[in-house]
């Protein structure tokens, strides 16, 4: 994944409402370092990295082929989120945070991250 990117640190992703947990993982899926306010165990951590490089790299394959195949402009990947019951997860590039949804202001943090 390569193109614009958030680059706060962990720290101040930690501070916008809502946020539990930041991390960083390598394009591979290998968490590179988190921090949470909860008890977020290392292991779930890990285990969301390994998810968020996969997701990446589905991503990244369907961009290229979407400009191969259909002309259309798709890559580089810049961000994605996904948003379900009571948690969204947003990540830019290979920075992401857990957020608890109803006490987020989601639109802030997208533009921390650079979504919008």
């Amino acid at each position: 994944m390569i193109g614009k990117e958030c680059n706060l640190s962990i720290d101040e992703l930690l501070e916008f409402e809502g946020v539990i947990a930041a991390g960083i993982f390598s394009p591979e899926g290998k968490l590179v370092n988190y921090k949470s306010k909860t008890d977020m165990p290392e292991d779930m951590a890990e285990m969301t990295a390994k998810f968020c490089g996969t997701v990446n790299m589905t991503f990244d394959a369907l961009a290229t082929a979407y400009t191969k195949l259909y002309n259309m402009s798709w890559v580089p990947q810049h961000n994605w989120m996904y948003s379900g019951g009571e948690w969204t997860v947003v990540i830019s590039g290979t920075r992401g945070v857990f957020v608890e949804s109803s006490k987020a202001d989601i639109q802030k943090l997208l533009v921390a991250l650079g979504v919008c």
